[in-house]
């Protein structure tokens, strides 16, 4: 796997024509549309909140962490490049924070994740509250619904259609320009294109195409599994390996029944390594250990060939860590044999 670059690694690569000469500074007053509301900015924001894992890694990527004043809510720890960085910006919660704690950092801007942290049901803060504060605020563009769509209907935006990197690149680009730093993000997109292009170009061109199914956590053995929907960035990433998600349900995170799971009958699964460890099937290995000691799901062929692998549970949401998790499957695969 090609080695994981920050802005410092990808900027050294090619220091002023990408990272600073190529891209225009950005002007202010900038106003952008984000799902349908205009956020306007004066000036760059020197006091930032990243409710969510998904937004605060693409301000660390973005080497923004002097302009971070707090970050909450990571399944995950944050990826192996970014943890000094990381510790430099105060942890509010490992879960969901209070509004009162995002409000105690005194923010002048909060970017989030996830509409379930700022959302019209959300647990933190709905958009308006931090708006009649004069706070900007700002939600990942791969969350926002479609227009006519119902907005409690996803509970991640809409998954009718199989995501894709695209609305990851908007929210890169659109960051990078709110910060004044339009030419890290080009290099932290054009970084990323070149992975997802290297992962498809492997896939065998007369090889089978392997069905997936990735399990996210459970709460308890007996109880039914969350997993990744059709048309999720797990769906993506079998997409790129030249495979297909063997869960068709729209929803961004259905939870089945293992009778339901098993009639799936997929080629490789996909579990997810979860760090908060809310529940014990959070951890790769009890979930492993249950698919090789049930009764049922251990008579599964994937389990019998011991086509399981591991990924980050983070890789399973609209992030930067997406490409990193297909990436992590394609060299296990390859292990396996399921992959050249």
């Amino acid at each position: 796997m090609r080695k994981l670059l920050a802005f410092a690694g990808l900027c050294a690569l090619s220091i002023s024509p990408t990272c600073s000469a190529s891209a225009a500074a950005t002007a202010y007053p900038l106003t952008v549309e984000n799902c349908g509301v205009k956020v306007t900015f004066a000036e760059a924001p020197e006091r930032a909140v990243g409710l969510g894992q998904g937004s605060a890694e693409i301000m660390l990527m973005l080497g923004l962490e002097d302009k971070m004043v707090g970050t909450a809510f990571w399944p995950n720890k944050p990826l192996p490049q970014l943890a000094e960085a990381y510790a430099k910006v105060k942890l509010l919660s490992i879960e969901f924070p209070t509004f009162e704690s995002v409000l105690a950092q005194q923010p002048d801007f909060v970017a989030a994740a996830l509409p379930s942290l700022m959302g019209p049901s959300s647990k933190v803060a709905k958009r308006e509250d931090f708006e009649k504060l004069g706070i900007p605020a700002y939600l990942s563009p791969s969350a926002c619904v479609a227009e006519g769509v119902a907005k409690d209907k996803f509970g991640y935006g809409n998954r009718a259609q199989l995501w894709n990197m695209t609305t990851l690149y908007q929210e890169i680009a659109e960051l990078s320009q709110i910060f004044d730093v339009s030419g890290r993000g080009q290099a932290l997109i054009e970084d990323l294109k070149e992975r997802e292009a290297a992962l498809r170009a492997g896939v065998p061109k007369d090889g089978k195409k392997l069905s997936f199914v990735f399990w996210f956590s459970s709460p308890s053995p007996a109880a039914d599994a969350y997993l990744a929907g059709k048309n999720t960035p797990s769906g993506f990433i079998a997409d790129v390996l030249g495979g297909t998600n063997a869960i068709t349900s729209e929803a961004d995170s259905p939870a089945l029944g293992w009778e339901s799971i098993i009639a799936t009958n997929p080629d490789v699964i996909v579990v997810a390594k979860v760090d908060r460890n809310r529940w014990e099937l959070d951890k790769a290995e009890a979930k492993i250990k249950f698919l090789k000691s049930d009764s049922a799901a251990s008579q599964m062929p994937a389990v019998k060939n011991n086509a399981i692998v591991i990924m980050e549970g983070q890789a399973m949401n609209p992030t930067i860590q997406t490409i990193f998790g297909a990436e992590r499957i394609a060299e296990q695969l390859k292990a396996l044999g399921l992959r050249q």
